[in-house]
Protein backbone atom coordinates (compact mmCIF):
# COMPACT_ATOMS: atom_id res chain seq x y z
CA UNK A 1 0.00 0.00 0.00
CA UNK A 2 1.14 3.39 -0.67
CA UNK A 3 0.35 5.64 1.98
CA UNK A 4 1.14 9.65 2.61
CA UNK A 5 0.96 11.32 6.28
CA UNK A 6 0.52 14.55 5.73
CA UNK A 7 1.36 16.69 8.89
CA UNK A 8 2.90 16.23 12.59
CA UNK A 9 1.60 16.34 16.38
CA UNK A 10 4.36 15.07 18.72
CA UNK A 11 5.51 12.72 16.27
CA UNK A 12 2.44 10.24 15.72
CA UNK A 13 3.23 10.26 11.88
CA UNK A 14 6.87 9.85 11.92
CA UNK A 15 6.31 7.08 14.23
CA UNK A 16 3.61 5.09 12.33
CA UNK A 17 5.41 5.65 9.01
CA UNK A 18 8.28 3.24 10.60
CA UNK A 19 5.89 0.64 11.39
CA UNK A 20 4.38 0.88 8.21
CA UNK A 21 7.44 0.69 6.74
CA UNK A 22 8.37 -2.52 8.15
CA UNK A 23 5.26 -4.14 7.40
CA UNK A 24 6.41 -3.56 3.74
CA UNK A 25 4.37 -0.55 2.55
CA UNK A 26 5.46 2.11 0.86
CA UNK A 27 5.61 5.92 3.19
CA UNK A 28 5.82 9.08 2.90
CA UNK A 29 5.50 11.73 5.75
CA UNK A 30 5.38 15.50 4.93
CA UNK A 31 5.49 18.00 7.42
CA UNK A 32 6.85 21.06 9.01
CA UNK A 33 8.30 18.54 12.12
CA UNK A 34 5.49 20.01 14.55
CA UNK A 35 7.06 23.27 14.47
CA UNK A 36 9.93 23.79 16.99
CA UNK A 37 9.66 19.96 18.43
CA UNK A 38 11.69 19.14 14.76
CA UNK A 39 10.22 15.74 14.15
CA UNK A 40 11.74 13.54 11.17
CA UNK A 41 9.68 13.75 7.76
CA UNK A 42 10.87 12.88 3.91
CA UNK A 43 9.49 16.15 3.00
CA UNK A 44 10.27 19.45 4.46
CA UNK A 45 6.86 21.82 4.81
CA UNK A 46 8.64 23.91 7.33
CA UNK A 47 7.42 27.41 7.40
CA UNK A 48 9.28 30.46 9.01
CA UNK A 49 6.40 33.05 9.91
CA UNK A 50 8.69 35.55 10.91
CA UNK A 51 9.61 37.11 7.18
CA UNK A 52 7.49 38.02 4.00
CA UNK A 53 10.73 35.72 2.23
CA UNK A 54 9.49 32.90 4.40
CA UNK A 55 6.21 32.89 3.33
CA UNK A 56 7.00 33.31 -0.50
CA UNK A 57 9.76 30.15 0.07
CA UNK A 58 6.87 28.17 1.75
CA UNK A 59 4.43 28.31 -0.99
CA UNK A 60 7.40 27.76 -3.55
CA UNK A 61 8.43 24.72 -2.12
CA UNK A 62 4.72 23.82 -1.70
CA UNK A 63 3.78 24.28 -4.95
CA UNK A 64 7.02 22.16 -6.10
CA UNK A 65 6.68 19.47 -3.87
CA UNK A 66 2.75 18.75 -4.52
CA UNK A 67 3.30 16.52 -7.40
CA UNK A 68 4.90 14.21 -5.63
CA UNK A 69 1.72 14.22 -3.03
CA UNK A 70 0.03 12.81 -6.04
CA UNK A 71 -0.98 8.72 -6.34
CA UNK A 72 -1.52 7.11 -2.88
CA UNK A 73 -4.02 4.58 -1.96
CA UNK A 74 -4.51 6.58 1.64
CA UNK A 75 -3.54 9.54 2.73
CA UNK A 76 -3.78 10.53 6.42
CA UNK A 77 -4.22 14.13 7.39
CA UNK A 78 -2.87 15.00 11.17
CA UNK A 79 -5.42 18.27 11.30
CA UNK A 80 -8.21 20.42 8.70
CA UNK A 81 -4.94 22.61 9.42
CA UNK A 82 -2.02 20.62 7.42
CA UNK A 83 -0.39 23.01 6.28
CA UNK A 84 0.95 26.15 7.91
CA UNK A 85 -1.62 28.82 5.63
CA UNK A 86 -4.87 30.07 6.98
CA UNK A 87 -7.93 28.26 6.99
CA UNK A 88 -9.72 29.67 3.78
CA UNK A 89 -6.40 28.80 1.79
CA UNK A 90 -6.52 25.12 2.57
CA UNK A 91 -9.67 23.54 1.37
CA UNK A 92 -8.14 24.18 -2.70
CA UNK A 93 -5.28 21.86 -1.66
CA UNK A 94 -7.60 19.55 0.27
CA UNK A 95 -9.31 18.90 -3.13
CA UNK A 96 -6.15 18.61 -5.18
CA UNK A 97 -5.41 15.71 -3.04
CA UNK A 98 -8.68 14.75 -3.29
CA UNK A 99 -8.82 14.71 -6.41
CA UNK A 100 -5.30 12.81 -7.15
CA UNK A 101 -5.18 10.07 -4.29
CA UNK A 102 -7.07 7.14 -3.25
CA UNK A 103 -9.16 7.39 0.12
CA UNK A 104 -8.78 10.13 2.75
CA UNK A 105 -8.40 9.84 6.31
CA UNK A 106 -8.79 12.57 8.98
CA UNK A 107 -6.90 12.40 11.99
CA UNK A 108 -8.82 13.36 15.53
CA UNK A 109 -5.71 13.81 17.01
CA UNK A 110 -6.14 17.16 18.95
CA UNK A 111 -6.85 20.75 18.93
CA UNK A 112 -9.95 21.25 15.97
CA UNK A 113 -13.68 22.64 15.61
CA UNK A 114 -14.90 19.65 17.81
CA UNK A 115 -12.97 19.21 20.30
CA UNK A 116 -13.70 22.94 21.13
CA UNK A 117 -17.20 23.29 20.41
CA UNK A 118 -18.27 19.77 22.04
CA UNK A 119 -16.35 20.49 25.14
CA UNK A 120 -17.49 23.78 25.34
CA UNK A 121 -21.12 23.42 24.77
CA UNK A 122 -22.10 19.33 25.67
CA UNK A 123 -19.36 18.59 27.59
CA UNK A 124 -20.01 15.17 27.24
CA UNK A 125 -16.23 14.74 29.66
CA UNK A 126 -16.13 15.23 33.17
CA UNK A 127 -13.10 17.06 32.77
CA UNK A 128 -10.92 18.85 29.55
CA UNK A 129 -9.35 21.61 28.33
CA UNK A 130 -12.60 23.63 28.11
CA UNK A 131 -14.33 22.17 30.48
CA UNK A 132 -14.53 21.45 34.48
CA UNK A 133 -17.97 19.82 35.19
CA UNK A 134 -20.35 21.90 34.27
CA UNK A 135 -17.89 24.99 34.71
CA UNK A 136 -16.12 26.64 31.27
CA UNK A 137 -12.68 27.04 31.57
CA UNK A 138 -12.06 30.96 31.06
CA UNK A 139 -8.13 30.98 31.12
CA UNK A 140 -7.36 33.13 28.59
CA UNK A 141 -5.38 30.18 26.44
CA UNK A 142 -8.47 28.24 26.21
CA UNK A 143 -10.04 31.01 25.34
CA UNK A 144 -8.30 31.59 22.28
CA UNK A 145 -8.95 28.71 20.91
CA UNK A 146 -12.36 29.34 21.06
CA UNK A 147 -11.78 32.39 19.21
CA UNK A 148 -9.87 30.60 16.76
CA UNK A 149 -12.02 27.38 15.86
CA UNK A 150 -15.58 28.66 16.41
CA UNK A 151 -17.85 30.52 14.04
CA UNK A 152 -14.63 31.05 11.59
CA UNK A 153 -12.50 29.61 8.45
CA UNK A 154 -11.24 27.29 10.71
CA UNK A 155 -14.63 26.13 12.07
CA UNK A 156 -15.78 25.80 8.32
CA UNK A 157 -13.01 23.66 6.92
CA UNK A 158 -13.20 21.70 9.84
CA UNK A 159 -16.22 21.01 8.82
CA UNK A 160 -15.83 20.28 5.05
CA UNK A 161 -13.32 17.68 5.74
CA UNK A 162 -14.76 15.83 8.47
CA UNK A 163 -18.19 15.73 6.05
CA UNK A 164 -16.17 14.70 3.00
CA UNK A 165 -13.05 12.31 4.05
CA UNK A 166 -13.58 8.40 4.03
CA UNK A 167 -12.54 8.08 7.66
CA UNK A 168 -11.73 9.84 11.11
CA UNK A 169 -9.46 8.21 13.27
CA UNK A 170 -8.52 9.07 17.14
CA UNK A 171 -5.82 8.67 18.94
CA UNK A 172 -6.92 8.98 22.16
CA UNK A 173 -10.46 7.94 24.49
CA UNK A 174 -11.03 12.03 24.95
CA UNK A 175 -11.05 12.69 20.90
CA UNK A 176 -13.40 9.51 20.13
CA UNK A 177 -15.62 10.50 22.64
CA UNK A 178 -16.28 13.72 21.81
CA UNK A 179 -16.31 13.00 17.83
CA UNK A 180 -19.01 10.63 18.48
CA UNK A 181 -21.18 13.09 19.45
CA UNK A 182 -21.54 14.11 16.06
CA UNK A 183 -24.09 11.52 14.99
CA UNK A 184 -23.37 12.25 11.45
CA UNK A 185 -19.80 11.03 11.92
CA UNK A 186 -19.82 8.09 13.84
CA UNK A 187 -19.97 6.03 11.12
CA UNK A 188 -16.62 6.93 10.12
CA UNK A 189 -14.78 7.57 13.74
CA UNK A 190 -12.50 4.56 14.75
CA UNK A 191 -10.03 4.33 17.11
CA UNK A 192 -6.40 3.59 16.96
CA UNK A 193 -4.02 4.25 20.24
CA UNK A 194 -0.59 6.44 19.18
CA UNK A 195 2.33 4.72 18.13
CA UNK A 196 5.57 4.07 20.23
CA UNK A 197 9.06 2.86 19.53
CA UNK A 198 9.65 0.70 22.12
CA UNK A 199 13.56 1.79 23.05
CA UNK A 200 15.79 -1.27 23.34
CA UNK A 201 17.48 -0.39 26.51
CA UNK A 202 15.81 -1.92 29.95
CA UNK A 203 14.18 0.65 31.68
CA UNK A 204 16.44 2.21 34.78
CA UNK A 205 15.07 0.76 38.05
CA UNK A 206 14.12 2.77 41.41
CA UNK A 207 16.94 2.29 44.40
CA UNK A 208 15.97 4.49 47.05
CA UNK A 209 16.79 8.62 47.13
CA UNK A 210 14.84 11.08 45.90
CA UNK A 211 11.65 10.59 43.32
CA UNK A 212 13.17 12.19 39.92
CA UNK A 213 10.44 14.11 38.40
CA UNK A 214 10.50 15.20 34.66
CA UNK A 215 8.47 17.89 33.05
CA UNK A 216 8.08 18.90 29.96
CA UNK A 217 6.96 22.78 29.34
CA UNK A 218 5.35 23.44 25.64
CA UNK A 219 5.61 26.91 24.55
CA UNK A 220 2.48 29.33 25.27
CA UNK A 221 0.38 26.39 26.59
CA UNK A 222 1.75 25.95 30.06
CA UNK A 223 -1.96 27.08 31.99
CA UNK A 224 -4.10 25.17 29.47
CA UNK A 225 -2.31 21.78 29.50
CA UNK A 226 -2.28 22.30 33.60
CA UNK A 227 1.46 21.96 33.59
CA UNK A 228 1.43 25.24 36.26
CA UNK A 229 -0.51 23.44 38.31
CA UNK A 230 1.19 20.52 38.37
CA UNK A 231 4.74 21.81 38.83
CA UNK A 232 3.21 23.86 41.68
CA UNK A 233 1.97 21.13 43.26
CA UNK A 234 5.80 19.45 42.75
CA UNK A 235 7.56 22.45 44.74
CA UNK A 236 5.06 21.93 47.27
CA UNK A 237 5.69 18.42 47.99
CA UNK A 238 9.26 19.64 47.20
CA UNK A 239 8.42 21.92 50.59
CA UNK A 240 7.26 19.44 52.51
CA UNK A 241 9.43 16.55 52.10
CA UNK A 242 13.15 18.52 51.54
CA UNK A 243 15.51 16.20 49.97
CA UNK A 244 13.23 13.68 48.75
CA UNK A 245 12.32 14.87 45.40
CA UNK A 246 14.45 15.92 42.08
CA UNK A 247 12.62 18.02 39.71
CA UNK A 248 13.61 18.67 36.01
CA UNK A 249 11.85 20.78 33.38
CA UNK A 250 12.33 20.52 30.01
CA UNK A 251 10.90 24.27 28.08
CA UNK A 252 10.47 24.54 23.99
CA UNK A 253 13.21 22.06 23.33
CA UNK A 254 13.58 19.87 20.25
CA UNK A 255 12.12 16.19 20.37
CA UNK A 256 15.73 14.40 20.37
CA UNK A 257 17.16 16.45 22.98
CA UNK A 258 13.59 16.60 25.53
CA UNK A 259 13.88 12.54 24.85
CA UNK A 260 17.49 12.64 26.07
CA UNK A 261 16.36 15.08 29.31
CA UNK A 262 14.03 12.67 30.49
CA UNK A 263 16.12 9.38 30.65
CA UNK A 264 16.63 8.38 34.07
CA UNK A 265 13.70 10.56 35.82
CA UNK A 266 11.00 8.48 38.06
CA UNK A 267 7.82 9.90 37.27
CA UNK A 268 6.68 12.60 34.50
CA UNK A 269 3.55 15.19 34.86
CA UNK A 270 1.67 15.60 32.16
CA UNK A 271 -1.48 16.74 30.92
CA UNK A 272 -3.57 17.74 33.89
CA UNK A 273 -6.97 17.85 32.29
CA UNK A 274 -6.75 14.48 29.92
CA UNK A 275 -7.88 11.12 30.44
CA UNK A 276 -5.16 9.61 28.80
CA UNK A 277 -1.58 9.38 28.59
CA UNK A 278 -0.15 11.83 25.26
CA UNK A 279 2.68 11.24 23.39
CA UNK A 280 4.98 12.33 25.54
CA UNK A 281 3.49 10.64 28.41
CA UNK A 282 3.25 6.88 26.70
CA UNK A 283 6.81 7.55 25.72
CA UNK A 284 8.33 7.97 29.16
CA UNK A 285 6.25 5.32 30.00
CA UNK A 286 8.04 3.24 27.67
CA UNK A 287 11.61 3.84 29.54
CA UNK A 288 9.76 3.32 32.80
CA UNK A 289 9.01 6.36 33.78
CA UNK A 290 5.63 6.71 36.01
CA UNK A 291 2.78 8.68 34.44
CA UNK A 292 1.43 10.86 36.67
CA UNK A 293 -1.61 12.30 34.82
CA UNK A 294 -4.35 10.89 32.59
CA UNK A 295 -5.51 7.20 34.04
CA UNK A 296 -9.40 7.32 34.21
CA UNK A 297 -11.29 3.98 33.69
CA UNK A 298 -12.34 4.81 30.15
CA UNK A 299 -8.75 5.11 29.11
CA UNK A 300 -8.56 1.54 30.52
CA UNK A 301 -11.53 0.56 29.36
CA UNK A 302 -10.80 1.54 25.74
CA UNK A 303 -8.17 -0.29 25.35
CA UNK A 304 -9.55 -3.59 27.02
CA UNK A 305 -7.36 -3.39 29.74
CA UNK A 306 -8.16 -5.16 33.17
CA UNK A 307 -5.20 -5.54 34.79
CA UNK A 308 -2.63 -3.24 34.40
CA UNK A 309 -3.02 -0.34 36.26
CA UNK A 310 0.66 1.89 35.42
CA UNK A 311 -0.57 5.30 35.66
CA UNK A 312 -0.89 7.80 38.82
CA UNK A 313 -4.05 9.53 37.79
CA UNK A 314 -5.39 12.60 39.24
CA UNK A 315 -7.75 14.82 39.18
CA UNK A 316 -7.62 18.46 37.52
CA UNK A 317 -6.57 20.42 40.76
CA UNK A 318 -4.11 21.19 42.46
CA UNK A 319 -4.39 18.89 45.68
CA UNK A 320 -5.02 15.82 44.34
CA UNK A 321 -1.88 16.22 42.58
CA UNK A 322 -0.15 16.96 45.52
CA UNK A 323 -1.45 14.29 47.12
CA UNK A 324 -0.59 11.70 44.19
CA UNK A 325 3.17 12.95 44.35
CA UNK A 326 3.29 13.22 48.39
CA UNK A 327 1.89 8.78 47.67
CA UNK A 328 4.59 8.15 45.62
CA UNK A 329 7.26 10.17 47.44
CA UNK A 330 5.96 8.38 51.21
CA UNK A 331 5.55 4.83 49.83
CA UNK A 332 8.80 4.11 47.22
CA UNK A 333 7.96 0.71 47.50
CA UNK A 334 5.34 0.81 45.46
CA UNK A 335 7.67 2.73 42.42
CA UNK A 336 9.53 -0.16 40.58
CA UNK A 337 6.00 -1.91 40.24
CA UNK A 338 4.23 1.22 38.79
CA UNK A 339 8.05 1.34 36.19
CA UNK A 340 7.33 -2.63 35.30
CA UNK A 341 3.74 -1.90 34.64
CA UNK A 342 4.50 1.02 32.50
CA UNK A 343 6.43 -0.60 29.79
CA UNK A 344 4.23 -3.55 29.95
CA UNK A 345 1.33 -1.09 29.16
CA UNK A 346 2.96 0.53 26.45
CA UNK A 347 4.26 -2.51 24.93
CA UNK A 348 0.57 -3.93 24.74
CA UNK A 349 -1.56 -1.31 23.55
CA UNK A 350 0.91 1.40 21.66
CA UNK A 351 3.50 -1.17 20.21
CA UNK A 352 4.28 1.01 16.50
CA UNK A 353 4.23 -2.42 14.88
CA UNK A 354 0.77 -3.60 16.41
CA UNK A 355 -0.92 0.11 16.18
CA UNK A 356 0.93 0.22 12.26
CA UNK A 357 -0.99 -3.42 11.96
CA UNK A 358 -4.71 -1.75 12.82
CA UNK A 359 -4.02 1.31 10.64
CA UNK A 360 -3.98 -1.34 7.93
CA UNK A 361 -6.63 -2.84 8.75
CA UNK A 362 -8.48 -0.07 8.87
CA UNK A 363 -7.29 1.28 5.24
CA UNK A 364 -7.90 -1.99 4.09
CA UNK A 365 -11.68 -1.81 5.40
CA UNK A 366 -12.03 1.88 3.82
Amino acid sequence: MKILLLGEYSNVHNTLAKGLRRLGHQVTVASDGDSWKDYPRDIDLKRDLCSRTGRISFLWRLMKALPSMRGYDIVQIINPIFFELKAERIMPFYRYLRRHNGKIVLGAFGMDYYWVNINTDIRPLRYSDFNIGERIRTDIEAQRFRDEWEGTPKEKLNREIASDCDGIVAGLYEYWATYNEVPELRDKMHFIPFPIEMPGNSPVTYDGGPLKIFAGISRGRSAYKGTDIMLAAAHEVQKRHPGLVELQIAEGVPFEQYSRMMEGSDAILDQLYSYTPSMNSLLAMSKGIIDIGGGEPENYDILGENELRPIVNVQPDFESVVREIEQLVLHPENINALKEQSVEYVHRHHDYMKVAQQYIDFYRKL
